[in-house]
Protein backbone atom coordinates (compact mmCIF):
# COMPACT_ATOMS: atom_id res chain seq x y z
CA UNK A 1 0.00 0.00 0.00
CA UNK A 2 1.72 3.21 -0.83
CA UNK A 3 2.48 5.62 1.55
CA UNK A 4 -0.07 8.95 1.43
CA UNK A 5 1.20 11.72 0.04
CA UNK A 6 3.49 9.75 -2.70
CA UNK A 7 1.28 9.57 -6.14
CA UNK A 8 -1.38 7.92 -5.03
CA UNK A 9 -4.63 8.41 -6.79
CA UNK A 10 -6.03 10.03 -3.99
CA UNK A 11 -3.53 11.59 -2.89
CA UNK A 12 -2.14 15.22 -2.90
CA UNK A 13 0.95 14.28 -5.38
CA UNK A 14 0.32 17.12 -8.28
CA UNK A 15 3.23 20.02 -8.10
CA UNK A 16 2.45 23.68 -6.99
CA UNK A 17 2.91 24.78 -10.45
CA UNK A 18 -0.37 22.71 -12.08
CA UNK A 19 -3.18 23.96 -13.64
CA UNK A 20 -4.91 25.27 -10.50
CA UNK A 21 -1.98 26.85 -9.76
CA UNK A 22 -0.03 30.37 -9.98
CA UNK A 23 2.73 29.93 -12.09
CA UNK A 24 1.62 30.47 -15.59
CA UNK A 25 -1.21 28.25 -16.37
CA UNK A 26 -4.13 28.30 -17.76
CA UNK A 27 -6.27 29.93 -14.83
CA UNK A 28 -3.49 31.51 -12.74
CA UNK A 29 -2.35 35.25 -12.86
CA UNK A 30 0.91 34.58 -14.99
CA UNK A 31 -0.35 37.42 -17.29
CA UNK A 32 1.91 40.60 -16.66
CA UNK A 33 -0.60 43.92 -15.50
CA UNK A 34 1.44 45.74 -17.95
CA UNK A 35 -0.09 43.53 -21.07
CA UNK A 36 -3.75 43.78 -20.24
CA UNK A 37 -4.65 45.90 -23.08
CA UNK A 38 -5.60 44.23 -26.54
CA UNK A 39 -4.88 45.74 -30.29
CA UNK A 40 -8.93 45.81 -29.83
CA UNK A 41 -8.50 47.96 -27.19
CA UNK A 42 -5.93 50.41 -28.63
CA UNK A 43 -8.13 51.52 -31.09
CA UNK A 44 -11.91 52.12 -31.05
CA UNK A 45 -13.91 49.82 -33.26
CA UNK A 46 -15.58 51.86 -36.37
CA UNK A 47 -17.78 48.87 -37.53
CA UNK A 48 -19.26 46.25 -36.18
CA UNK A 49 -17.39 42.50 -36.47
CA UNK A 50 -19.33 39.91 -38.24
CA UNK A 51 -18.51 36.80 -36.03
CA UNK A 52 -19.73 34.24 -38.13
CA UNK A 53 -16.67 32.11 -39.51
CA UNK A 54 -17.94 29.29 -41.17
CA UNK A 55 -21.13 27.48 -41.93
CA UNK A 56 -23.29 26.79 -38.62
CA UNK A 57 -24.71 23.93 -40.45
CA UNK A 58 -22.20 21.51 -38.48
CA UNK A 59 -24.52 22.66 -35.23
CA UNK A 60 -26.84 19.22 -34.55
CA UNK A 61 -29.01 21.24 -32.24
CA UNK A 62 -31.52 23.29 -34.22
CA UNK A 63 -32.79 26.09 -32.23
CA UNK A 64 -28.76 26.57 -31.82
CA UNK A 65 -28.28 26.90 -34.97
CA UNK A 66 -31.18 29.17 -35.67
CA UNK A 67 -29.34 31.58 -32.93
CA UNK A 68 -26.37 31.71 -34.76
CA UNK A 69 -27.83 31.95 -37.96
CA UNK A 70 -30.51 35.11 -36.29
CA UNK A 71 -27.14 36.53 -34.67
CA UNK A 72 -25.12 36.79 -37.81
CA UNK A 73 -27.98 38.22 -39.91
CA UNK A 74 -28.31 41.14 -37.45
CA UNK A 75 -24.25 41.32 -37.48
CA UNK A 76 -23.96 41.57 -41.11
CA UNK A 77 -27.10 44.42 -41.66
CA UNK A 78 -25.77 46.58 -38.53
CA UNK A 79 -21.84 46.14 -40.51
CA UNK A 80 -24.05 47.31 -43.67
CA UNK A 81 -25.83 50.13 -41.69
CA UNK A 82 -22.51 51.06 -39.99
CA UNK A 83 -20.53 50.90 -43.86
CA UNK A 84 -23.41 53.23 -45.73
CA UNK A 85 -23.34 55.70 -42.64
CA UNK A 86 -19.52 56.02 -42.75
CA UNK A 87 -19.52 56.65 -46.53
CA UNK A 88 -22.18 59.46 -45.79
CA UNK A 89 -20.55 60.94 -43.64
CA UNK A 90 -17.51 60.82 -46.03
CA UNK A 91 -19.63 62.52 -48.91
CA UNK A 92 -20.67 65.51 -46.27
CA UNK A 93 -17.20 66.09 -45.13
CA UNK A 94 -15.68 66.19 -48.69
CA UNK A 95 -18.73 68.10 -50.40
CA UNK A 96 -17.86 68.00 -54.22
CA UNK A 97 -14.83 66.38 -53.42
CA UNK A 98 -16.38 63.09 -52.71
CA UNK A 99 -15.78 59.91 -54.84
CA UNK A 100 -18.57 58.87 -57.04
CA UNK A 101 -21.18 56.91 -55.95
CA UNK A 102 -20.62 53.46 -56.42
CA UNK A 103 -23.48 51.74 -58.80
CA UNK A 104 -23.59 47.84 -59.65
CA UNK A 105 -22.56 46.84 -62.82
CA UNK A 106 -25.36 44.96 -64.75
CA UNK A 107 -26.61 44.10 -68.22
CA UNK A 108 -28.16 47.34 -69.03
CA UNK A 109 -25.64 49.71 -68.06
CA UNK A 110 -23.18 47.56 -69.74
CA UNK A 111 -25.06 47.37 -73.27
CA UNK A 112 -22.85 47.22 -76.37
CA UNK A 113 -23.00 50.27 -78.17
CA UNK A 114 -25.11 50.15 -81.11
CA UNK A 115 -24.29 52.12 -84.20
CA UNK A 116 -28.06 53.13 -84.27
CA UNK A 117 -28.11 54.60 -81.40
CA UNK A 118 -30.25 57.89 -81.18
CA UNK A 119 -30.47 61.04 -79.17
CA UNK A 120 -33.82 61.81 -76.97
CA UNK A 121 -33.66 65.71 -78.59
CA UNK A 122 -32.31 67.62 -81.15
CA UNK A 123 -31.74 65.03 -83.51
CA UNK A 124 -33.29 67.14 -86.81
CA UNK A 125 -33.20 64.07 -88.76
CA UNK A 126 -35.00 61.88 -86.54
CA UNK A 127 -37.30 65.07 -86.38
CA UNK A 128 -37.24 65.19 -90.09
CA UNK A 129 -38.32 61.36 -90.36
CA UNK A 130 -41.03 61.64 -87.85
CA UNK A 131 -42.96 64.13 -89.87
CA UNK A 132 -43.02 61.85 -92.76
CA UNK A 133 -43.96 58.55 -91.57
CA UNK A 134 -46.80 56.30 -91.10
CA UNK A 135 -47.80 57.22 -87.99
CA UNK A 136 -47.06 61.22 -88.09
CA UNK A 137 -51.15 61.96 -88.56
CA UNK A 138 -52.10 60.15 -85.63
CA UNK A 139 -48.94 61.74 -83.02
CA UNK A 140 -50.24 65.69 -84.98
CA UNK A 141 -53.86 64.42 -83.56
CA UNK A 142 -55.09 64.21 -87.21
CA UNK A 143 -56.41 61.60 -87.82
CA UNK A 144 -57.72 59.35 -84.80
CA UNK A 145 -56.63 55.99 -84.07
CA UNK A 146 -59.66 53.14 -84.96
CA UNK A 147 -58.45 49.52 -83.68
CA UNK A 148 -60.22 45.83 -85.35
CA UNK A 149 -59.05 43.31 -83.22
CA UNK A 150 -59.59 39.64 -84.41
CA UNK A 151 -58.16 36.29 -83.48
CA UNK A 152 -56.93 33.18 -85.33
CA UNK A 153 -59.75 30.90 -86.52
CA UNK A 154 -61.83 28.82 -83.99
CA UNK A 155 -60.42 30.50 -81.25
CA UNK A 156 -61.06 29.11 -77.67
CA UNK A 157 -63.10 30.07 -74.94
CA UNK A 158 -60.04 31.59 -72.79
CA UNK A 159 -58.77 33.85 -75.45
CA UNK A 160 -61.83 36.21 -75.13
CA UNK A 161 -61.03 36.95 -71.68
CA UNK A 162 -57.70 38.89 -72.66
CA UNK A 163 -59.64 40.06 -75.52
CA UNK A 164 -61.95 41.52 -72.91
CA UNK A 165 -59.03 43.43 -71.43
CA UNK A 166 -57.15 44.41 -74.53
CA UNK A 167 -60.66 46.69 -75.59
CA UNK A 168 -60.51 48.16 -72.34
CA UNK A 169 -56.62 48.99 -72.23
CA UNK A 170 -56.55 50.88 -76.20
CA UNK A 171 -59.82 53.35 -76.49
CA UNK A 172 -62.13 52.74 -79.28
CA UNK A 173 -61.07 49.22 -80.25
CA UNK A 174 -63.61 46.89 -81.35
CA UNK A 175 -63.71 42.96 -81.86
CA UNK A 176 -64.75 41.51 -85.32
CA UNK A 177 -65.54 37.59 -85.32
CA UNK A 178 -62.54 36.25 -87.53
CA UNK A 179 -64.50 32.60 -89.25
CA UNK A 180 -62.56 31.62 -92.61
CA UNK A 181 -61.37 35.02 -93.97
CA UNK A 182 -58.09 35.42 -94.58
CA UNK A 183 -55.82 38.12 -93.41
CA UNK A 184 -55.77 39.71 -96.58
CA UNK A 185 -59.15 39.72 -97.00
CA UNK A 186 -59.72 40.88 -93.50
CA UNK A 187 -57.18 44.18 -94.16
CA UNK A 188 -59.28 44.76 -97.28
CA UNK A 189 -62.67 45.00 -95.26
CA UNK A 190 -60.59 46.64 -92.20
CA UNK A 191 -59.50 49.32 -94.95
CA UNK A 192 -62.85 49.95 -95.84
CA UNK A 193 -64.62 50.38 -92.72
CA UNK A 194 -61.73 52.91 -92.12
CA UNK A 195 -59.67 51.43 -89.78
CA UNK A 196 -56.32 52.28 -88.64
CA UNK A 197 -54.65 49.51 -87.24
CA UNK A 198 -55.49 45.46 -87.61
CA UNK A 199 -54.36 43.29 -84.28
CA UNK A 200 -54.27 39.82 -84.65
CA UNK A 201 -53.88 37.69 -81.95
CA UNK A 202 -52.72 34.13 -81.80
CA UNK A 203 -52.83 31.61 -78.81
CA UNK A 204 -50.96 28.28 -77.76
CA UNK A 205 -52.76 26.06 -75.22
CA UNK A 206 -55.24 28.28 -74.64
CA UNK A 207 -53.00 31.35 -74.11
CA UNK A 208 -52.47 34.34 -76.19
CA UNK A 209 -49.03 33.74 -77.51
CA UNK A 210 -48.73 35.96 -80.47
CA UNK A 211 -49.74 39.81 -81.99
CA UNK A 212 -49.69 40.76 -85.32
CA UNK A 213 -50.15 44.33 -85.91
CA UNK A 214 -50.99 46.08 -88.88
CA UNK A 215 -50.95 49.84 -89.61
CA UNK A 216 -53.57 50.90 -92.49
CA UNK A 217 -54.09 51.04 -94.81
CA UNK A 218 -50.28 51.27 -95.75
CA UNK A 219 -48.19 49.36 -92.99
CA UNK A 220 -46.19 48.63 -91.50
CA UNK A 221 -47.03 45.40 -89.71
CA UNK A 222 -45.15 44.31 -87.17
CA UNK A 223 -45.62 40.60 -85.45
CA UNK A 224 -44.61 40.27 -81.22
CA UNK A 225 -44.53 37.41 -79.01
CA UNK A 226 -46.74 37.66 -76.28
CA UNK A 227 -45.84 36.04 -72.32
CA UNK A 228 -46.50 36.54 -69.22
CA UNK A 229 -50.17 37.83 -70.07
CA UNK A 230 -52.15 38.69 -66.12
CA UNK A 231 -55.80 39.38 -66.83
CA UNK A 232 -57.19 42.37 -64.93
CA UNK A 233 -59.22 39.69 -62.66
CA UNK A 234 -55.91 38.12 -61.49
CA UNK A 235 -54.21 41.49 -60.27
CA UNK A 236 -54.95 41.70 -56.68
CA UNK A 237 -56.86 45.23 -55.79
CA UNK A 238 -57.15 46.29 -59.60
CA UNK A 239 -59.00 48.99 -60.48
CA UNK A 240 -61.81 49.82 -62.87
CA UNK A 241 -60.93 51.68 -66.36
CA UNK A 242 -63.16 55.14 -66.84
CA UNK A 243 -63.32 56.25 -70.11
CA UNK A 244 -60.85 59.28 -69.90
CA UNK A 245 -58.32 59.12 -72.73
CA UNK A 246 -54.99 57.99 -71.05
CA UNK A 247 -51.65 59.32 -70.93
CA UNK A 248 -48.97 57.40 -73.03
CA UNK A 249 -45.55 56.49 -71.88
CA UNK A 250 -42.97 55.21 -74.26
CA UNK A 251 -39.75 54.23 -72.35
CA UNK A 252 -36.14 52.84 -73.71
CA UNK A 253 -36.34 52.82 -77.24
CA UNK A 254 -33.18 54.49 -78.01
CA UNK A 255 -32.50 52.89 -81.30
CA UNK A 256 -33.28 53.77 -84.70
CA UNK A 257 -35.56 50.49 -84.78
CA UNK A 258 -36.60 50.59 -81.30
CA UNK A 259 -37.41 54.55 -81.80
CA UNK A 260 -39.95 53.55 -84.75
CA UNK A 261 -41.65 50.56 -83.16
CA UNK A 262 -42.01 53.02 -80.30
CA UNK A 263 -43.65 54.85 -82.87
CA UNK A 264 -45.65 52.28 -84.08
CA UNK A 265 -47.07 51.65 -80.62
CA UNK A 266 -48.27 54.99 -79.51
CA UNK A 267 -50.09 55.28 -82.59
CA UNK A 268 -52.33 52.90 -81.20
CA UNK A 269 -53.71 55.91 -78.94
CA UNK A 270 -54.82 59.39 -79.68
CA UNK A 271 -52.22 61.92 -78.38
CA UNK A 272 -54.53 63.91 -76.20
CA UNK A 273 -54.99 62.80 -72.90
CA UNK A 274 -57.61 63.46 -70.40
CA UNK A 275 -55.51 64.63 -67.12
CA UNK A 276 -58.80 63.92 -64.95
CA UNK A 277 -59.11 59.92 -65.13
CA UNK A 278 -55.44 59.81 -64.42
CA UNK A 279 -54.83 56.66 -66.36
CA UNK A 280 -51.75 55.96 -67.53
CA UNK A 281 -50.65 53.28 -70.34
CA UNK A 282 -46.99 52.43 -70.48
CA UNK A 283 -44.50 50.42 -73.35
CA UNK A 284 -41.33 50.26 -71.05
CA UNK A 285 -38.82 48.69 -72.89
CA UNK A 286 -36.01 46.76 -71.26
CA UNK A 287 -33.63 44.12 -73.17
CA UNK A 288 -36.02 44.47 -76.36
CA UNK A 289 -38.57 42.64 -74.06
CA UNK A 290 -41.56 45.56 -74.22
CA UNK A 291 -43.32 45.68 -70.67
CA UNK A 292 -47.01 46.86 -70.91
CA UNK A 293 -48.80 48.47 -68.20
CA UNK A 294 -51.74 50.16 -67.23
CA UNK A 295 -51.82 52.07 -63.80
CA UNK A 296 -54.08 54.95 -62.14
CA UNK A 297 -52.18 57.32 -60.23
CA UNK A 298 -53.84 58.10 -56.76
CA UNK A 299 -52.90 60.97 -54.80
CA UNK A 300 -52.72 60.22 -50.99
CA UNK A 301 -52.16 63.77 -50.51
CA UNK A 302 -50.41 67.43 -51.83
CA UNK A 303 -46.78 65.77 -51.79
CA UNK A 304 -47.71 61.91 -51.57
CA UNK A 305 -48.95 59.49 -54.45
CA UNK A 306 -49.13 56.44 -55.71
CA UNK A 307 -49.87 53.89 -58.52
CA UNK A 308 -53.04 51.38 -58.50
CA UNK A 309 -53.00 48.76 -61.46
CA UNK A 310 -56.06 48.92 -64.07
CA UNK A 311 -54.60 45.45 -66.08
CA UNK A 312 -54.08 43.50 -68.00
CA UNK A 313 -50.25 43.28 -68.38
CA UNK A 314 -48.15 41.55 -70.36
CA UNK A 315 -44.76 41.53 -72.37
CA UNK A 316 -44.06 41.77 -76.31
CA UNK A 317 -40.95 40.82 -78.15
CA UNK A 318 -40.43 42.04 -81.34
CA UNK A 319 -39.93 39.13 -83.88
CA UNK A 320 -40.26 40.74 -87.25
CA UNK A 321 -41.34 44.29 -88.76
CA UNK A 322 -42.39 44.14 -92.36
CA UNK A 323 -43.22 47.03 -94.69
CA UNK A 324 -46.96 47.32 -96.11
CA UNK A 325 -49.76 45.52 -95.02
CA UNK A 326 -49.50 41.49 -94.43
CA UNK A 327 -47.53 39.94 -97.20
CA UNK A 328 -45.95 36.58 -96.66
CA UNK A 329 -44.77 36.18 -100.35
CA UNK A 330 -43.77 39.45 -101.48
CA UNK A 331 -43.32 41.64 -98.55
CA UNK A 332 -40.36 43.26 -98.06
CA UNK A 333 -38.82 43.31 -94.19
CA UNK A 334 -37.16 46.03 -92.49
CA UNK A 335 -35.82 43.71 -89.77
CA UNK A 336 -36.73 40.38 -88.82
CA UNK A 337 -35.27 37.91 -85.50
CA UNK A 338 -32.63 35.58 -85.98
CA UNK A 339 -31.39 33.95 -83.61
CA UNK A 340 -27.73 32.76 -84.60
CA UNK A 341 -27.00 36.14 -85.95
CA UNK A 342 -28.29 38.76 -83.65
CA UNK A 343 -28.09 37.38 -80.50
CA UNK A 344 -23.94 36.43 -80.09
CA UNK A 345 -24.11 38.50 -76.89
CA UNK A 346 -26.08 38.50 -73.87
CA UNK A 347 -25.34 42.46 -73.56
CA UNK A 348 -26.51 43.26 -77.31
CA UNK A 349 -30.06 45.00 -77.78
CA UNK A 350 -31.57 46.16 -80.42
CA UNK A 351 -34.30 48.06 -79.21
Amino acid sequence: MAPNGHGGRGGGGRKANGRGGGGGGRGGGGRKPGNESTASDSAAPSEPAVLLRSNPSHIRNKMKRAQVMQRFRKEKKDVKKATQAKRKREAEELGENAPAKLEPRTIDNTREPEVTMVATEGDDEIAGDEQDDEFAQIFANVETPKLMITTRPFPSGELFHFIRDLLSLVPNAFYYKRGTFDIKEIVQFATNKEFTHLIVLSEKSKVCNGMLVSRLPEGPTAFFKVTNVKLNDDIKDHARRTDHQPELILNNFSTRLGHRVGRFLGSLFRHEPEFKGRQVVTFHNQRDFIFVRHHRYVFENEKKARLQEIGPRFTLKLRWLQQGTFDTKFGEYEWIHKQHQLDTSRRKFHL
